[in-house]
């Protein structure tokens, strides 16, 4: 249910772009909570191992380079004493501001708050002008503070729970489980690295077995690190992620297959578990808020105002603190502005609700964690206010750039792992740019060139189903491009061709049928196959859907044929050469009846769309060659046939890339995407052609 239910969010998402889809996550889940009084029972070790562990060795994977790098020192210190700072400071005002909280349990729900959404970080850079340090700087915070933040709180937490804390034990030990879980990880990374390169010289090197070693290796490091060692699991998976990252320059030489599989499994990992993090909060919620609201110390409204003044709080410490680093690193006035969205970038996200989903029941002396509801309650206030918080000012900030606001939850195969920030250059430039869908459209159109060029009597079949293929796909990207003036033009030229090609299908059916060629059942049951093809087309309202209905009515019409056919036993051979003359006739006679019509006078065919018309007469054609006596293939034959035809295709758009990267109407990176996508293709090939040969 929960998995059905991320998917749900995402489809939501997809319609309502202003919203975060960790919103609509948590509103789903509060839904879950309401209507079916769904409960989760939830363990803090089990539940720290599952959701912390991958999620950290997935940022530590992601760490960025270059600009980064060169910042580590700042980042570092930022990690550490802006954690440190938020957590004693904004502890000790979270405890003024809601004096029902303990010290050590405003300490804990500081800490727990410290750490931000990496993802939403790197999403708001986007759409705001931040001078370059400053993004790295908060970019690179983001992805280490996980680690500080959580150790913080397991502080707090224990501190609470036990009712004992010294300063000077606590630093002792936090030294130690820091320092220890770093060299854990990275021995036990190392070792792992070491163990995988051992079993590739021996043979072992299935791209399956390599990638569920990955999958496994931030729930071993992490027990490892806090069972055997009792070091910090969380700082000792961040660290293993890095040096698998560093590794990853030796490994894509031989193995790049291994880095797509392990790149695609780790997006569906982190998608689910963000997704799984937030609808938990959504049915938590309830058991918060219901306990809130008949909690007689203090009333649902002074909750609320408990949530934002924490989120108040974190604010300010956020933004003092980027002005003040602002004034000690750049020798002109520090910009408040900067400042504020920087601030305003702190998102909280997967990492903060995991963190305090965990928060014990119990005290060791068995008696409730005090205020845990309240605790629960505040810290799904402060990820709420501050992801609608960045909905709301961004747009007032950047009104020209209205990206959606992206999370961990949303992260997709098109976010920049490495935080390249664009070259403005490259904006300047007065060479006309192409989008995806353009270039995709160019390259595709490339490839049917290529295909026509190959087409021969003996694969003409095989070359028409192709070019459909393409055709299909190039009439979805269109609909993406056009403007609204555009499409009404298109589809009204559609509507009419499509129209007059089904007159002449119709013609021929009853010429067909006049002359005895065909029965009266197969001309009735045609008939009504136009019938309905006639009422889709007028009423339809895009090409892309027409298109689509089109194929289906197509594939319906052609099982229900073979339905009736199968029925009638014995009339099988002489139905079946019946069905195929009335394609094969029906198709010549559309095709013939869009050839008179584009030659009369009140008709110019220039500003007619020429797609709408190709797309047409290939598939009459390809209809024709389907239907054609004495020109059927085998399986065999076809398959390879169209294979070789796949083969060529593809070259053509790989050439494609090249030329328009070369004439500079394309990036580098999207070059990057569309080559990628053409890998994608080959390698689906390249695999039915390995099982074919199986």
């Amino acid at each position: 249910m929960l998995v059905v239910l991320v998917l749900v969010s995402n489809v939501i998402s997809h319609y309502l772009t202003f919203i975060p889809v960790s919103l609509i996550q948590i509103a789903l889940g509060l839904v879950m909570a309401l209507f079916w009084e769904i409960e989760i029972p939830l363990d803090t070790d089990w539940f720290l191992l599952l959701f912390i562990a991958p999620l950290l060795f997935n940022d530590g994977r992601r760490f960025p380079k270059r600009e980064l790098w060169q910042l580590r020192g700042p980042i570092f210190a930022n990690s550490i004493l802006l954690v440190f700072l938020t957590t004693v400071v904004g502890g000790y005002l979270i405890f003024l501001l809601v004096p029902k909280l303990s010290l050590p349990v405003s300490f804990a729900l500081a800490a727990i708050l410290s750490p931000t959404d990496p993802v939403a970080v790197q999403s708001i850079s986007k759409r705001v002008n931040l001078p370059d340090r400053i993004l790295h700087l908060v970019s690179g915070e983001s992805l280490i503070n996980d680690a500080s933040g959580l150790i913080a709180f397991k502080y707090a937490v224990a501190a609470t729970v036990t009712g004992v804390f010294s300063f000077g034990h606590a630093v002792g030990d936090f030294l130690y489980i820091s320092l220890v879980g770093l060299i854990a990880g990275f021995v036990l990374m190392s070792l792992i690295e070491l163990m995988r390169d051992v079993l590739r010289r021996q043979g072992i090197n299935d791209v399956v077995f390599n990638t569920v070693l990955q999958i496994m290796t931030p729930f071993v490091v992490y027990v490892i690190a806090e069972d055997v060692f009792h070091a910090s699991g969380v700082i000792a998976v961040v660290t293993a992620g890095a040096v698998s990252h560093a590794q990853e320059s030796r490994l894509i030489e031989d193995l790049p297959e291994l880095k797509l599989v392990t790149e695609k499994t780790w997006n569906i990992i982190v998608y689910l578990l963000n997704g799984v993090v937030f609808l938990i909060l959504g049915d938590e919620l309830p058991v918060a808020t219901g306990k809130i609201i008949k909690d007689s110390q203090f009333s649902t409204f002074q909750a609320v105002a408990y949530a934002f003044g924490a989120w108040l709080i974190l604010l300010v410490i956020r933004v003092v603190w980027i002005y003040l680093y602002q004034g000690v690193t750049k020798p002109k006035r520090p910009s408040f502005r900067v400042a504020l969205l920087a601030g305003l970038s702190g998102v909280r996200g997967a990492v903060t609700m995991a963190g305090v989903l965990s928060l014990p029941l119990v005290l060791a002396n068995g008696e409730p964690f005090p205020q845990r509801a309240l605790t629960l309650f505040i810290a799904a206030g402060v990820i709420i206010i501050s992801l609608v918080a960045a909905v709301v000012t961004l747009p007032l900030v950047a009104p020209d750039n209205p990206q959606p606001l992206q999370t961990r939850a949303s992260i997709n195969d098109t976010t920049d792992d490495d935080f390249v920030v664009t070259d403005e250059s490259e904006e300047l430039e007065s060479i006309h740019r192409l989008s995806e869908a353009e270039a995709r459209i160019y390259i595709m159109r490339l490839a049917i060139n290529a295909i026509e060029e190959q087409r021969r009597i003996n694969n003409q079949r095989a070359a028409y189903d192709l070019i459909l293929d393409y055709q299909f796909i190039i009439r979805r990207l269109e609909v993406q491009i056009r403007d609204d003036s555009e499409m009404r033009q298109l589809v009204q030229d559609e509507v009419t061709l499509r129209q007059v090609s089904l007159a002449g299908e119709r013609s021929a059916l009853e010429r067909l049928h006049v002359h005895h060629q065909i029965s009266t059942r197969a001309y009735r049951m045609a008939i009504k196959s136009i019938e309905r093809t006639t009422q889709r087309v007028t009423r339809q309202s895009t090409s892309a859907i027409s298109a689509s209905l089109h194929n289906w009515n197509v594939a319906l019409h052609r099982l229900w044929r073979r339905l009736t056919t199968f029925s009638h036993g014995k009339k099988t051979g002489n139905q079946d050469t019946e069905w195929q003359l009335i394609d094969r006739e029906s198709a010549k006679a559309a095709i013939k009846a869009l050839s008179k019509y584009l030659a009369r006078d009140d008709v110019d065919p220039q500003k007619l769309d020429k797609q709408a018309l190709y797309h047409l007469v290939v598939f009459y054609r390809n209809r024709i060659e389907r239907a054609r006596e004495n020109q059927r293939v085998s399986r065999t034959d076809y398959a390879t046939q169209l294979n070789k035809l796949r083969v060529v295709a593809l070259g053509a758009e790989r050439t494609g890339v090249q030329s328009l990267l070369e004439a500079g109407n394309i990036t580098w990176q999207m070059s990057s995407r569309l080559r990628q996508y053409i890998n994608y293709s080959e390698n689906v090939l390249m695999m039915s052609l390995s099982e074919e040969a199986e």
